[in-house]
């Protein structure tokens, strides 16, 4: 989820100030975000003619109101699917440590596996008093769970994977020497 689109999304409830953005953000996902990026959004959003910046109240907050252009962003945020990044960085990782000679692919693996047992067991500690923060950790623990079930299958792989070494033919593209 970008930051900025989640402010669209809750500004599309009504005006808010920065630092109710970020409460409504985190509120709302269990994630944090950090107050000074708020306000930097919202002056990009103002500037883009998603957001317009309102008159200052009493305690001095400046109320921020989404535009028809930045409600209808939103909403089409809301509803689009979300795309994977193509390139998981742990997937990568195993990969270069079950080729490369020398390489501990069962160390990454053993290390890995701790690490996000030990997030599943965090998450299912935690006590969420709303829908949203308890479906924001349920995703998590199902990732997590399907992460610890392709490190087993990881295992596996590893006897018949042998380390080797650079492709003995040089590319033929490629920066020239300097002479």
């Amino acid at each position: 989820m970008t930051v900025r689109s989640a402010i669209l999304a809750i500004l599309a409830q009504g005006p808010c100030y920065g630092y109710q953005l970020r409460l409504e953000y985190e509120r709302r996902t269990g994630g944090s975000v950090n107050v000074g990026q708020v306000y930097t959004t919202l002056d990009r959003l103002e500037r883009d003619g998603l957001a317009s910046k309102g008159q200052a109240d009493a305690a001095g907050h400046v109320y921020y109101s989404i535009t028809a252009a930045g409600a209808a962003e939103a909403m089409g945020w809301i509803v689009a699917p979300v795309e994977r990044a193509p390139r998981d960085e742990l997937a990568v990782k195993l990969a270069l440590a079950l080729t490369l000679p020398g390489a501990d692919a069962a160390g990454l693996i053993a290390a890995q596996r701790e690490r996000t047992t030990a997030e599943v067991a965090r998450l299912r500690a935690e006590q969420h008093d709303d829908v949203a923060r308890a479906l924001v950790a349920d995703a998590l623990v199902r990732s997590y769970e399907a992460e610890l079930a392709w490190l087993e299958h990881c295992e596996s792989v590893i006897a018949t994977v042998e380390p080797y070494a650079l492709a003995a033919e040089t590319p033929k593209r490629g920066r020239p020497s300097r002479a």
